[in-house]
């Protein structure tokens, strides 16, 4: 087996795990950064914050481990933009980041084509994904240098390569799914034609090496942090399934070889590619999960997220309910005008009630998310695996099993993505090595079982649903 440095960078954070051969994390280290929420649906980041991040961290975490690195790998935000100058990858704008809805009016200027970029891309026609930053980016910021993922200019500043892996090509709205190529005539309709585009390469390539983090080391094993995780959880299987509650929450599930195309809303990506054979997936997304839970904080209901079962009363929590729409609806519904609402107040409401409504409210999304997912697989999923912060929140758990009426395994370490990059790594150094080998095996936590009927189950989402509608 191989050592590796896997770095999860994320939107309010990175994270460096240095995993060894025999699987065992030896080093861990984090570095926050501080996405700034701006007036018309803005979210950016600072670009020398989040570049050292990166190195800060995997630093500390190679000094930590004491080991040799053989292998760096990134696991990205997937859909976050920048535009920077190729040459000394100077950063030309802030990072644009995927809850940023500002390409809202771009996207209804395309809306014509909206049937071509669902059937080519797999994708539905929204600001979420990478392209429409793209062009907000050459018609607002700059028409300077190049625009890219993230994932591209850090990767030039560890290698000098300019690449991006195939599933972070997949969420542009510019890369056929079928093929995994950029598809010329949508680059065209976002205006990004002419474009210097990175080379798209598989998540089991080495696509170069680095001294960032002391001696030298290949870099390889790209890929989007929510398709590691479905790695890192096990679900390499066709109808397999996880859900990640980060600063949003997403609900990915395997479906194989099969390029689909979602009937019920959800977005079809690339899962990953290896060994010359692509692997698909149906995704949906909670815009606002441990971003709604630091609104409530903002608010003084709580003072964080260890709170939250201290306070939450979800017994009384009556006739309450909330639509946490705080950065829009995403998929099944796409509705970035949503707005947040909450309903059912009285008198006799607690702060317990609402904090135990937001909850249900971001366990309803969840489950609508499942039921979309089981409507394009034809089958009931009979679990769900799920990592993540707030996965230690029993309240929402328990919530997320009533609500689906399935078991809820909890994935027992809060490296699910690094581990998952840290896999496919592995299978990048060691050609004749399989996924199912270099993923570390793991048993559930705590598992959820539903508490409640499905009659009440269904009532709730259905009442639920209808608030949802009005926001």
């Amino acid at each position: 087996m191989t050592t590796v440095l896997a770095i999860d960078q994320g939107t309010s954070g990175t994270k460096a795990v240095v995993v060894d051969r025999d699987g065992r994390v030896r080093g861990l280290a984090e570095r926050a950064v501080h996405p700034e929420y701006l007036p018309g649906g803005g979210v950016e980041q600072d670009p020398a914050e989040l570049l050292g991040s990166v190195l800060g961290a995997g630093r500390a975490a190679v000094a930590q481990a004491g080991l040799p690195i053989d292998v760096v790998t990134l696991a990205n935000q997937g859909e976050t933009v920048l535009a920077w100058d190729p040459d000394d990858g100077r950063p030309l704008s802030n990072l644009v980041v995927w809850q940023d809805r500002r390409a809202e009016g771009l996207c209804g200027e395309l809306g014509a084509h909206r049937d071509a970029f669902a059937a080519r891309t797999g994708l539905v026609l929204d600001p979420y994904f990478s392209a429409p930053k793209l062009a907000w980016l050459r018609r607002h910021v700059t028409r300077d240098g190049v625009v890219t993922t993230s994932d591209s200019w850090l990767v030039h500043h560890l290698t000098g390569r300019f690449v991006t892996d195939v599933s972070t090509a997949s969420r542009s709205l510019v890369t056929d799914l079928d093929t995994g190529a950029w598809d010329p005539e949508l680059l065209d309709l976002f205006g990004l034609g002419g474009e210097r585009r990175p080379d798209i390469v598989a998540c089991d390539e080495i696509v170069g090496s680095t001294g960032a983090f002391g001696g030298e080391a290949a870099v390889g094993g790209l890929v989007v942090d929510q398709q590691a995780a479905l790695a890192g959880e096990g679900c390499l299987r066709p109808g397999e399934a996880k859900c990640t509650f980060g600063t949003g929450a997403f609900l990915l599930a395997n479906t194989g070889a099969a390029a689909a195309r979602s009937g019920a809303g959800l977005s079809a990506s690339v899962a990953w590619r290896l060994r010359g054979e692509t692997c698909y997936c149906l995704d949906g997304q909670v815009y606002t999960a441990a971003s709604a839970v630091r609104w409530m904080a903002t608010l003084g209901w709580i003072r964080g997220a260890a709170d939250l079962d201290d306070v939450a009363d979800p017994e009384g929590v009556g006739d309450v309910l909330a639509v946490p729409a705080l950065a829009g609806l995403g998929a099944p519904r796409w509705r970035p005008d949503a707005r947040a609402a909450l309903s059912g107040l009285g008198l006799a409401t607690t702060t317990g009630h609402l904090v135990a409504a937001v909850l249900q409210g971001i366990a309803a999304q969840v489950a609508e998310l499942g039921a979309a997912v089981e409507r394009d697989l034809g089958a009931p999923l009979t679990r769900l695996r799920v990592d993540g912060g707030l996965t230690r929140c029993r309240t929402l758990m328990q919530a997320v099993a009533d609500l689906m009426q399935i078991e809820i395994e909890v994935y027992p370490s809060e490296h699910a993505t690094a581990l998952g990059a840290a896999a496919l790594a592995r299978c990048a150094a060691d050609p004749g090595l399989s996924l199912d080998a270099a993923v570390v095996g793991w048993a559930p936590g705590p598992v959820y079982a539903p508490a409640w009927p499905a009659e009440r189950a269904a009532g709730f989402r259905a009442r639920w649903s209808a608030a949802a509608g009005r926001a």
